[in-house]
């Protein structure tokens, strides 16, 4: 129903109102310049008449459904050239905006639940071994020397755990509300590479791992990025392959020229990712293998603030994996 059916309702009674004129004007025999100004004076009046009490009509419904889907208070007559068809397109919209956002509101809120169940599942196990080891003290462990220093070395690493995922916590919220800067600037990617390498060092060769960059070109990989940011990155990725890949294996790390930009790919020859992992790998606090992830320490927050520190420089992170094979990361940065 739009503009044209108040046209056509207000026509349609304004000529039944002339017929009636024109009934009584044959009655009384007026001449015919008379009734012709007669019939034209009553039609324009009676169409006015009854236009504007319809117009009236629908403005008021129409400020009443505009009213309901708008916070805000309307201003006299300003739906007062709103038709129908536009009104019924404003409440569509409305209505589909609504159920987009109360659809997200769905997935916050359950992601929010999952998120407070996986803080209290990852904080359980360290205080609850923290409390053990105390009350086995106080119970008068403390005494022996043989006892009180190992559960003290203990309580210390769960303590450590907890810093850990504390910060690590407090980044990616940080990240997630843009409170984080990135500040870019010029830097080599392959420089950057090879601290990560001396940094990563002494973890290799306790697993006894070959950690290397595939044919290293200084100055040709020139990249527009927050050093410090992407170096977490690295490191990240570096120490990850060299914990979960194989002993006596290899981790190498590669750089492409992609035009306007450099993929960074860090590839193991571990036992891969089974396919239905994949897709989650980088939410927060998803595991693999749960009890080995544990056992290494990790906070199950690194990859997940690795994709937010990549996409915070507009760029794209994606892993590749074959199980018996091997896993690589790679992340693309814009050229400087």
């Amino acid at each position: 129903m739009d503009e044209s059916w108040l046209v056509a309702l207000t026509c349609s009674t304004a000529l039944m109102l002339l017929l009636g004129l024109h009934l009584v004007i044959f009655d009384f025999s007026l001449s015919f310049p008379d009734s012709a100004r007669l019939i034209s004076l009553v039609g324009f009046t009676s169409f006015i008449l009854i236009k504007w009490v319809v117009d009236q009509f629908i403005y008021n419904k129409i400020k009443l459904i505009y009213k309901n889907i708008h916070d805000f208070k309307s201003k006299p007559g300003e739906y007062k050239n709103v038709g129908l068809r536009q009104a019924n397109r404003d409440v569509n919209k409305w209505n589909i905006d609504r159920e987009q956002e109360i659809r997200k509101l769905h997935i916050r809120e359950s992601y929010r639940r999952q998120f407070v169940g996986n803080v209290a599942h990852e904080l359980k196990t360290p205080i609850f071994n923290i409390q053990g080891y105390i009350d086995t003290l106080l119970d008068g462990a403390i005494d022996d020397k043989g006892i009180n220093k190992k559960f003290l070395q203990r309580a210390n690493k769960s303590v450590k755990r907890m810093i850990h995922i504390v910060e690590d916590l407090d980044e990616i919220t940080k990240l997630e509300s843009g409170s984080i800067t990135i500040s870019e600037q010029p830097i080599d990617v392959i420089d950057l590479i090879a601290e990560v390498i001396d940094y990563a060092e002494l973890k290799a060769e306790k697993r006894n791992v070959n950690l290397h960059i595939k044919d290293p070109q200084r100055n040709k990989y020139m990249v527009l990025a927050d050093a410090e940011k992407i170096k977490q990155v690295l490191v990240n990725l570096v120490v990850n392959a060299i914990k979960y890949g194989r002993e006596n294996g290899e981790v190498i790390i590669r750089t492409y020229d992609m035009h306007k930009h450099i993929l960074v790919e860090v590839a193991d020859d571990g036992y891969g990712i089974p396919v239905k992992h994949i897709d989650k790998l980088f939410e927060r606090f998803y595991r693999v293998d749960t009890s080995r992830d544990r056992e290494q320490g990790g906070s199950g927050l690194g990859l997940s603030i690795v994709k937010h520190i990549i996409e915070a420089h507009n760029q794209s992170i994606n892993v590749r994996s074959t199980e018996g094979k091997g896993s690589t990361f790679s992340f693309t940065l814009k050229k400087a």
